[in-house]
């Protein structure tokens, strides 16, 4: 019989795009095994990317505890081999109290269970006294595969090439943003101008110059619709930018990640997206300290400060006198120049 596979990440884009490398170890150890991934609804479109996951369980938040509950006894109801909780939350508590209880790990009875830790003591040392206990640069990727080595998985030699994304959605994508870009496709860059918390966003005048220092070539941007700055990078150049803040759901813009020449990002979604796309990509890492990418076809900009890293995620206040000097020290000359070499 196949041994089946539950994944426990609810949230968020990056975090869940990082984990999903898991899959390639869990397949190149057990090639016939029947993967499901729970996650919240409104994240779990995109897991369909992979059709190697067997079913995507999405969590309705509307719903409360007593629909997570009643969601765990429906996946109580597969009976599976593994567990792996990738979230580490309240809510993953939940379900591993009753897929896996207490009880039965101790007489090694059920399913086995693993679970990535969020190592919440080397959190406060590092943000709050500055003392580094973790691997640095801290690749997420690499952190969300090292609780499986307790299965024996460890081969991630042989990794997903083969995206899904529904013809419907390709040809919405072919007459609505390629049939209409500003330019030469091969000229073609995609920015993502922003991100979850304003503390890791490349600031907006940086944008508006990197695009004038670039005028041989034509952008794309990606964003949500709560971004209406963009607007303001979109003015710097219109006959050459076309922006799409707003215009593009999840799955939509992780098409275009992965139609891409080259991705400049900071800390997001996306990135981590062109990381698992084999995408070439510049990432600016500012503030973060768990942002970090994998692949060699990216290439991290940053600057040497003793208060970096600060945050988890960009969350939280600026120690420094110039507000977001790890960010602004990364300058649109440097950022145009290694543009210019990405795109040789």
């Amino acid at each position: 019989m196949p041994k089946k596979f539950l994944i426990i990440r609810f949230s968020s884009i990056g975090d869940i795009i990082q984990c999903m490398t898991v899959v390639d170890g869990i397949l190149n150890h057990y090639p016939d095994a029947e993967i499901h991934w729970i996650a919240r609804k409104d994240m779990s479109s995109f897991l369909a990317m992979d059709q190697r996951i067997h079913k995507v369980w999405g969590f309705d938040r509307k719903k409360g505890f007593k629909g997570l509950l009643a969601q765990a006894k429906q996946l109580k109801a597969e009976k599976f081999d593994f567990v792996y909780d990738a979230h580490s939350n309240i809510r993953s508590i939940v379900l591993k109290t009753v897929l896996v209880p207490r009880w039965k790990r101790w007489f090694g009875i059920g399913p086995k269970f693993t679970m990535r830790s969020k190592d919440r003591i080397k959190r406060i040392l590092l943000f709050k006294f500055g003392i580094d206990r973790f691997p640095m640069p801290f690749k997420g990727m690499r952190s969300f595969r090292k609780p499986l080595e307790k299965w024996e998985i460890q081969d991630y030699s042989k990794v997903n090439t083969n995206w899904f994304f529904p013809e419907e959605l390709k040809n919405k994508m072919d007459a609505n943003v390629f049939s209409n870009l500003k330019g030469d496709k091969s000229k073609l860059v995609t920015l993502v101008p922003s991100a979850a918390w304003i503390m890791k966003r490349w600031p907006v005048s940086h944008w508006q110059k990197l695009v004038s220092l670039l005028p041989d070539y034509n952008f794309m941007i990606l964003a949500g619709p709560d971004d209406v700055f963009c607007s303001e990078i979109e003015k710097e150049a219109p006959e050459k930018i076309l922006n799409l803040a707003g215009k593009t759901n999840l799955l939509e813009s992780c098409y275009l990640t992965q139609k891409s020449n080259l991705v400049i990002s900071g800390d997001t979604g996306f990135l981590h997206a062109a990381d698992k796309f084999n995408v070439k990509a510049l990432s600016l890492m500012g503030p973060t300290a768990f942002g970090f990418t994998t692949g060699d076809q990216i290439k991290t900009l940053e600057v040497d400060m003793k208060c970096r890293p600060c945050s988890k995620d960009g969350s939280g206040k600026c120690k420094m006198k110039i507000y977001q000097q790890c960010m602004i020290d990364i300058t649109p000359e440097w950022l145009a120049k290694e543009v210019k070499s990405a795109m040789k």
